[in-house]
């Protein structure tokens, strides 16, 4: 018992000293699952404070597993058939550039909880992504965040091009530095 209420006030001793985002020289690395329709992957990203409220960042995605998907091509007397697409790397990559406003301080949260909102473009779309942070000491914590396109590239998105060009969730660990 004297061990769990030491290891109980330890950490809550540090997570009293963490801090999800500081401002102006903030940075943060990001490593974890990226989970969505049809496939799932490893998701990093790196966010570097501009300002009291501001940041800036870039991310990438590969999907580990993706299931083939389907497309419908026209044979050669013009009947459509059903004919396999597996994904490939161009399928299964991404990359972003992005902008967050960081307002856990503005929404009055403690210093160790940040929440995100921000625009992101990318390799396929430009988005919306809506992120949290909670940071157990200054140099670890957890994240969330939830993906969404706004405007995709390609107006007719089918088969595995659907993949990393839809609703996204990502969560992992969260390293500030």
């Amino acid at each position: 018992m004297k061990k769990i209420i030491t290891l109980i006030a330890l950490a809550v001793a540090l997570g009293v000293n963490a801090q999800a985002y500081k401002g102006k020289g903030d940075k943060k690395f990001q490593v974890g699952a990226n989970i969505q329709s049809g496939g799932t992957g490893i998701r990093v990203s790196a966010d570097f404070g501009l300002g009291e409220n501001i940041s800036y960042g870039f991310t990438a995605t590969y999907l580990l597993a993706a299931d083939d998907s389907y497309r419908l091509e026209n044979n050669f007397f013009g009947f459509p058939v059903t004919v396999p697409d597996a994904p490939e790397f161009q399928d299964r990559f991404d990359a972003k550039a992005r902008f967050s406003a960081n307002l856990g301080s503005v929404m009055g949260l403690p210093s160790a909880v940040d929440v995100y909102p921000g625009l992101h473009v990318g390799l396929r779309n430009f988005g919306t992504h809506l992120g949290a942070r909670y940071f157990f000491s200054d140099g670890f914590g957890v994240f969330t965040e939830a993906e969404l396109p706004i405007a995709k590239y390609d107006k007719n998105v089918v088969g595995v091009e659907a993949y990393n060009n839809q609703f996204v969730f990502n969560i992992g660990a969260s390293f500030g530095f």
